[in-house]
């Protein structure tokens, strides 16, 4: 197969004030869009775990603030996304095996760890020493050549917008999406997004032409961020491979599911999306509650979520008082109704290979926070087909 060389139009985007969009088209000669199967989920049965120790020594980084997570048919292995800012280890990425069939989940092998590049081709540096590090929060292969995409949250306080990159499996920068006004960060004011409430899922449509980005919580001009009393809505925006707006939706996220201790803290917001078939999505929501004597309780619902009827919000200013038709949603699993030894902070999820009858498999990745009262787990699940 004949490859068409990218390293040089990636040099010309960059003398371009970083305008990456030219790249994001080119393709291997011959690629073609392999249609991936429309899937249904009925329902979720639990295979097991397995859990990483906490900042797990691995080729000089500790392994920590996994946030994001895909695998990689081709090869059979998988990605997982460290939101670590280049305190631990250069802002990375790892690879590994994930040992699991239909009677249980039997081991991770971490397998490599590739540093994220800057334009310059350098690591980031930390922040201690003024790196303006990407907060990375989802990750996902390429279908159509392999290479990978991941999604930043940005920082408001250093004026960091939030951003969606693509990179070769060495780590070097190939393109970026422009990030549209609305989501850009200003330190004063109230517009834009909100400090590590933006760029939070990423996902592939099925054929591969096109992908959803989805905010965590709403920007300011949607309204407040969820409270127990109420919820709020998020914009999930589709864009194709360069980089233009195809469609932006609402997502309605839920009220948090409980109050906190007085004077704390608690949340709830998309965490990641996976696409279904082209108008179908999951949407995993995950909710912190802090208690009076300040530990966490994590709330986490997988919901499907249907685009097909929503309104267009592409361009809309403001979705606080706009009379709009949101996506639509059903709850597909509870996982605090598993009864799982532990439930933590979740915030991957990805499609796995399939199980020897045929079914589909999910798996869910939490992120630990470097915190000793958290811990890494990996959930995995058969996927039981809608009837």
């Amino acid at each position: 197969m004949a490859f068409v060389n990218l390293r040089p139009l990636v040099s010309l985007c960059r003398i371009a004030a970083l305008a990456f969009t030219c790249a994001l088209t080119l393709l291997p000669a011959g690629a073609q869009a392999r249609q991936a199967p429309d899937r249904t989920v009925g329902s979720l049965r639990f295979i097991g775990e397995q859990r990483l120790a906490h900042k797990q020594p691995f080729q000089d980084t500790s392994v920590g603030g996994l946030s994001g997570i895909d695998y990689d048919p081709r090869s059979g292995t998988w990605v997982m996304i460290s939101d670590d800012r280049s305190d631990f280890g250069p802002a990375r990425w790892y690879s590994a095996w994930l040992r699991y069939d239909a009677q249980g989940f039997n081991g991770i092998d971490l397998t490599g760890m590739t540093p994220l590049l800057r334009p310059d081709g350098t690591p980031y540096p930390s922040r201690l020493l003024g790196g303006r590090v990407p907060d990375s929060e989802s990750i996902r292969v390429d279908p159509l050549d392999g290479t990978l995409w991941y999604a930043s949250e940005g920082d408001r306080l250093l004026g960091l917008d939030p951003m969606v990159r693509h990179v070769a499996r060495d780590g070097s920068l190939l393109a970026e999406l422009p990030t549209l006004p609305m989501f850009q960060t200003h330190l004063f004011g109230s517009k834009g997004a909100r400090n590590n409430l933006s760029f939070e899922g990423l996902t592939f449509a099925p054929d591969g032409q096109s992908l959803w980005v989805g905010m965590e919580g709403p920007i300011f001009q949607d309204g407040e961020p969820p409270t127990p009393e109420h919820g709020a809505r998020v914009r999930f925006t589709q864009y194709d491979r360069a980089g233009k707006v195809l469609r932006q939706v609402a997502y309605p996220v839920d009220p948090i599911p409980a109050h906190p201790g007085q004077g704390k803290y608690a949340d709830n917001g998309v965490s990641e999306i996976l696409m279904l078939d082209a108008t179908g999505l999951l949407v995993l929501e995950r909710s912190g509650v802090q208690a009076a004597d300040g530990k966490f309780s994590n709330y986490i619902r997988l919901y499907e979520a249907d685009v097909s009827q929503a309104t267009d919000v592409t361009g809309m200013e403001s979705l606080a008082d706009a009379k709009i038709q949101p996506t639509a949603k059903r709850l597909v699993l509870d996982l605090n109704a598993l009864g799982l030894p532990r439930l933590d902070n979740i915030e991957g999820i990805a499609w796995g290979p399939k199980l020897a009858n045929g079914h589909d498999t999910l798996v869910f990745l939490s992120d630990d926070n470097f915190n000793t009262e958290q811990v890494t787990l990996l959930l995995a699940f058969e996927v039981m087909p809608a009837r």
